[in-house]
């Protein structure tokens, strides 16, 4: 059974106070009720939603952590919670009330997924229900906490789908791709990701980075298939020693094995096409000396603010401009292109959980027509024997190998580029988190004949 996919997206604010039955204090429940109707219903990101109802909710410490766990888990979770709710209703879940539906999916996670025992679960959870909704609600958690409890048992898409959160048509996707891997990969998918800083090569090195880090009591790992990166689980980047002063940026390998792909050189001209919020931008920039050049374009004037910003953090100089990238503003020639396009961005549910079953199949091939867009028009902007590399946090073949044939077939003076990827160098080639420990990502270098 699929979640609810919202229709728009929608606020991400929250007051600090409830209304139910008079004013109360925000909690750790009711922030994390509030976020997950805001993303299931209005179309919200989680990791925007989360951060901006904290900031206004005046929870410390242990709350924090608490109304974080329970959010991402019930997001996570979504599709085995709203397959488990369906038998206890009479109507479908879709069509109870929104913040009774929130309650109903949170109370639920309490009680399928954590220690808290079911009568608190329960009762906490019923505590933060309108007057009119809180009788509807305590019967369907109560006939929840009783109700006998199984696993999904057999190997299809929907039984995987129930096990790992992952819809059961990107399921089926994964596993065209890799067979007996789907549900471990899938797994792995709907795991949270550990924090991952890439040292800045213009203020310091990765080791002087480690070594600072780990004199102030921050556990610190080594990245896998990224060398300038580390992985500080638990960590908040802003609390650092050294985010202020540009010393890192927050990137997942994954992204940072784009750039090092695309192998910018000093003294060249490179574009990022599709720059927010300009991680790869300032990673390039960094291995351009005075006489080089990094452009970092956008669609949206809000993303390029955040590229301006991270430039600036990082202490890299770059030219941002606000451009629709299939009908580019500007001219080449560039000696190099990157084009991180938009997507689905199922590879990057490790961190926004809703990705998950946000996502509908019959939106790909939309998506596969603007990245076709993209990568076709920006082509003309690459200078004979230069390099464009494309690259997409997902893994559907309809927005990975399915534009790159696309792509050479509307643009015949590409030719496949070889990649140094890390199992060896290829035109195209993937990263997966049970694989690679990274966001799942797909990565495809094209040469422009000369």
């Amino acid at each position: 059974m699929s979640a609810k996919r919202p229709g728009g997206r929608g606020r991400t604010g929250m007051s600090a106070k409830r209304r139910a039955g008079g004013e109360r204090r925000a909690s750790s429940r009711s922030v994390a009720a509030d976020v997950v109707r805001r993303v299931t219903d209005e179309g919200a990101y989680s990791n925007l939603a989360l951060h901006r109802t904290l900031a206004g909710a005046g929870l410390t410490g242990r709350d924090v952590a608490l109304a974080t766990e329970l959010t991402y888990g019930t997001l996570r979770r979504l599709i085995r919670i709203d397959g488990a709710l369906a038998p206890l209703l009479e109507r479908p879940l879709d069509t109870a009330p929104k913040a009774a539906r929130a309650l109903l999916r949170l109370g639920a996670y309490q009680i399928l997924f954590t220690r808290i025992p079911a009568h608190a679960a329960v009762a906490e959870t019923v505590g933060l229900a309108e007057a009119r909704h809180r009788g509807f609600v305590n019967a369907v958690l109560r006939r929840l906490s009783t109700a006998p409890r199984s696993e999904p048992e057999g190997e299809g898409d929907e039984a995987v789908a129930l096990r790992t959160g992952l819809d059961a048509w990107a399921v089926r996707e994964l596993r065209r791709l890799l067979g007996d891997e789907t549900e471990v990969a899938a797994t792995a998918l709907a795991e949270p990701a550990a924090t991952t800083l890439r040292a800045n090569r213009c203020r310091t090195t990765v080791e002087e980075l480690e070594r600072d880090l780990v004199a102030t009591g921050v556990a610190v790992e080594r990245g896998t298939v990224a060398p300038d990166s580390l992985i500080v689980p638990g960590a908040v980047p802003r609390e650092l020693p050294g985010f202020t002063e540009g010393r890192f940026a927050v990137q997942d390998q994954a992204s940072a094995v784009v750039v090092q792909v695309l192998d910018p050189q000093p003294g060249e001209r490179v574009l990022d096409a599709c720059a927010g919020p300009g991680g790869k931008a300032g990673d390039v920039g960094c291995r351009l000396d005075a006489r080089g050049a990094v452009v970092a374009s956008d669609l949206h004037e809000g993303r390029a603010r955040l590229v301006r910003s991270t430039l600036e953090r990082l202490g890299v100089r770059g030219h941002v401009l606000v451009q629709d990238a299939r009908r580019p503003a500007l001219g080449g020639p560039f000696d190099r292109i990157l084009v991180d396009a938009p997507c689905s961005g199922l590879g990057s549910a490790r961190r926004r959980p809703e990705l998950l079953w946000r996502s509908r199949r019959e939106e790909l091939s939309g998506l596969a027509r603007l990245q076709v867009g993209i990568v076709s028009s920006l082509a003309e902007l690459l200078r004979p024997g230069g390099l464009l590399v494309y690259s997409v946090c997902t893994f559907p073949r309809a927005e990975t190998d399915a534009v790159c044939d696309a792509v050479l077939r509307r643009r015949p003076e590409l030719t496949p580029a070889e990649l140094a990827g890390p199992d060896g160098a290829a035109p195209r080639f993937r990263l997966w988190p049970h694989r690679h420990g990274t966001d799942a990502m797909f990565v495809a270098g094209f040469e422009r004949r000369s």
